[in-house]
């Protein structure tokens, strides 16, 4: 037996949603979405669809899922970070036991280009943040 229905329903698309509110009809056993607004993520923009009118209702759904979504979004960020980790690990263990000549010099230089930038932005970050901890005077 399903459950009830979300009142909202949140089609993920590029830096947001568009947002729409689910109505039932009981007699024919329809479901309608009707589209209500789009929300972006990164700005926190909510833009009403149309002529719509947004309730203070539709609004908080809105901000609730908004900040959920930003949530997970940061979740997912560290996760791919600790999966790159990974990767890195397992090219080593590529480089050092499968790798043919050819095939490390395929991906030596922009390997290496991209493990500089990324050491030299992790450097300066840790040395901004130590810089900001250090006491002034």
């Amino acid at each position: 037996m399903a459950g009830e229905l979300a009142p909202y329903y949140f089609r993920i698309r590029d830096n947001g949603a568009v947002v729409f509110r689910v109505e039932q009809e009981s007699r024919q056993r329809r479901l309608e979405l009707v589209e209500i607004a789009t929300v972006n993520v990164k700005n926190g923009n909510i833009k009403p669809h149309g002529e719509v009118e947004l309730t203070e209702g539709d609004r908080a759904e809105i901000a609730a899922w908004l900040e959920a979504r930003r949530a997970l979004q940061a979740e997912r960020d560290v996760d791919d970070i600790l999966r790159t980790v990974d990767h890195l690990n397992m090219t080593a263990q590529w480089v050092q036991t499968r790798a043919s000549d050819d095939e490390v010099d395929r991906v030596l230089d922009p390997l290496l280009m991209a493990m500089h930038d990324l050491r030299s932005v992790l450097i300066r970050r840790r040395a901004d943040r130590l810089d900001q901890r250090a006491p002034r005077g």
